[in-house]
């Protein structure tokens, strides 16, 4: 890991984003964070909640969505065999 030390209003850059020390108060250490639109940026504990989503996403199995699929089909059968409402 990379060690850096910045002063209040100081940056350092990663690509082309630029994080700012903007604040600095007690124990805490307010950053500003400029990038491209199209660069994700998510406080660490965000980022490892949607990694396990996507873990547990990529786990579904295939039958899951062919169940799926049968019951919209045994759905719409059901829809069609209901007499018409005048």
């Amino acid at each position: 890991m990379l060690v850096l030390t910045r002063k209040l209003n100081e940056s350092i850059m990663i690509g082309d984003v630029e994080v700012k020390i903007t604040s600095l108060k007690g124990d805490y250490v307010k950053l500003g964070v400029k990038a491209p639109r199209e660069v994700p940026i998510h406080r660490k504990e965000i980022y490892d909640l949607i990694q396990q989503e996507n873990r547990a996403a990529a786990q579904t199995k295939l039958t899951d969505i062919s169940d799926l699929s049968t019951f919209f089909m045994q759905e719409d059968e059901a829809q069609e065999a209901k007499p018409a409402k005048k």
